[in-house]
């Protein structure tokens, strides 16, 4: 099939798309599972899309938050990392009705694929990079904004505590969960001083120090955050 089925050409513009090129579109709603992605096909599943729609939307979402915010550079990125985020994208393309068009593969709906947070998420940015293709940049860039409102004038990724914001960011960024470690403690029980460590594996580490455990972890996930986030 080259061709969209007309309800999904209709729903893609009711969302805000402009469709041209039916083949793009049709790529981007299909899962790998899908009997029509195949190597030897003229069509293929979303991935490559996916790969395009994830920059698409990260340049989008940065220069709204460059000119929305005078924050500094880690906060910005703390922001954008939960705003471009797989949870993110599933949200929106829950919300706008992606499950019901998506290509999937028999046994992939019927493991529930088509409620799938990741599945749902990759098609989101999936949609964006044709979005792009199709339209080009501006006018992706619109779409964007018009379907992220929601998330753009709420909390997310705003004044979280930092651990929970580095959680949110190694998972956004599929790197291992933060570890913490003390790796010094001084002064007498009524004084101590705690020194933690926190790493993500392949990405760095970061200290913090404070009075107690838990304020030091603090200070670490923040520290970490501001110099890789």
């Amino acid at each position: 099939m080259t061709q969209l089925p007309p309800e999904t050409r209709a729903w893609l513009g009711s969302v805000g798309f402009s469709v041209s090129n039916d083949r793009v579109w049709l790529e981007a709603l299909t899962h790998g599972s899908f009997n029509g992605a195949r190597s030897d096909s003229d069509e293929a599943d979303y991935q490559r899309l996916e790969f395009l729609g994830d920059r698409v939307l990260g340049l989008a979402i940065a220069g709204w938050l460059y000119h929305d915010s005078a924050s500094r550079e880690g906060r910005l990125s703390q922001r954008l990392n939960a705003l471009v985020s797989g949870a993110s994208c599933a949200r929106i393309a829950r919300a706008i009705g992606a499950s019901s068009h998506m290509r999937l593969g028999k046994q992939a709906r019927e493991d529930g694929g088509a409620d799938s947070d990741n599945i749902l998420g990759d098609v989101m940015e999936a949609l964006i990079g044709a979005s792009f293709l199709d339209n080009g940049y501006e006018a992706t860039r619109e779409v964007i904004y018009r379907l992220w409102h929601g998330e753009l004038s709420g909390d997310v990724g705003k004044a979280k505590h930092p651990k929970s914001a580095l959680q949110e960011w190694a998972a956004g960024n599929q790197r291992a969960m933060p570890r913490y470690e003390v790796t010094e403690r001084s002064g007498p029980d009524h004084a101590a001083r705690f020194t933690v460590r926190v790493s993500v594996h392949n990405v760095g580490t970061a200290h913090g120090t404070a009075s107690s455990k838990g304020e030091a972890e603090k200070r670490a996930a923040q520290a970490f955050l501001e110099e890789f986030g």
